[in-house]
């Protein structure tokens, strides 16, 4: 029986030690709380402004502020930066928190394409930085994939 990181990998493309190669760098240190901040904005304008209807009602309930807010903190977190998200939110429980969303592998490709061109759009974030977080990220949604969540 496959694990659910070699299912994550083996549906995303990504392997495991490149997925967490954001573990080798500190991310936050390098980037800075700003651009962990105008990544989140830039990501979640795109998703706002989105021209697909369906991908959009999956935010509907929530504030585009909220979001970002929930975002950026969560990266900074786990990109090597304070705690923001679990002082303010409590443990990230990813999985329970995305559980009510209708999230599909359709609706992970459309969130990863939004986070590629906010990635892309963000001159401040290197290409090294860039492929580890994009990996992170595919792998990530693949992982969420495997434990039935999407």
């Amino acid at each position: 029986m496959q694990s659910l990181q070699q299912k994550a990998s083996e549906w995303s493309g990504v392997d495991p030690s490149d997925a967490f190669a954001i573990d080798n760098t500190n991310l936050f240190e390098k980037l800075g709380l700003q651009t962990f901040i105008n990544l989140s904005t830039n990501f979640y304008n795109r998703v706002y402004d989105d021209d697909v209807e369906w991908f959009r009602s999956i935010f509907a309930n929530s504030k585009k502020e909220d979001a970002i807010r929930n975002q950026y903190e969560f990266f900074v977190q786990r990109m090597g930066g304070p705690p923001l998200y679990s002082q303010r939110r409590g443990h990230p429980a990813l999985i329970g928190r995305h559980r009510p969303f209708p999230v599909t592998h359709q609706a992970a490709e459309r969130w990863l394409h939004h986070m590629e061109q906010a990635l892309e759009s963000i001159t401040d974030i290197d290409t090294d930085s860039k492929t580890k977080m994009m990996n992170f990220f595919r792998f990530f949604f693949f992982f969420f994939s495997s434990t039935g969540v999407i």
